[in-house]
């Protein structure tokens, strides 16, 4: 089955991608794979402030995922997978791509003004041509409707 892989995070552009990647996978029998990325804070003097704060990202994270996941079951009955994992940068998502089998395509958002984001940088330019797949950059201007029609 073709798959879709979308990285979300609270951003406008990743609730673009989103709803771009479900209509995609409704309309084609596909399946859609939702990854969070959690990143680390870094190093913080003290272990427990430390533990609190990426327990509280990861919670964000989840309840993000959650919310969406249940918006996406109601608007297209698709029920993705998920996956939320510490991380924050291309390997990462390399690193789910690789796990998926039939993926279709890697789904990123890219902000409607300014710099598209360092994801879309990333697999747009250098690494477009050594992916397992197709990368569909959707435009974070985009309103619901022109999505709806697009995909």
């Amino acid at each position: 089955m073709r798959t879709y892989l979308v990285v979300i995070d609270e951003t406008d552009e990743a609730s673009v991608a989103l709803r771009f990647a479900s209509r995609r996978a409704m309309k084609t029998g596909g399946a859609l794979h939702i990854l969070a990325l959690v990143e680390s804070e870094g190093f913080v003097a003290w272990g427990g402030v430390q533990a609190t704060l990426e327990e509280e990202a990861k919670n964000r994270a989840e309840a993000l995922v959650s919310s969406a996941a249940g918006t996406l079951f109601d608007e297209t009955g698709i029920r993705p997978s998920i996956t939320v994992k510490e991380g924050k940068g291309p390997d990462d998502v390399r690193r789910v791509m690789k796990k998926i089998d039939g993926l279709a395509a890697l789904v990123l958002g890219a902000a409607a003004s300014g710099s598209p984001g360092p994801l879309v940088t990333h697999f747009a330019a250098s690494e477009a041509g050594s992916l397992p797949c197709p990368v569909m950059v959707v435009p974070g201007s985009l309103s619901k409707e022109e999505i709806d029609r697009l995909s």
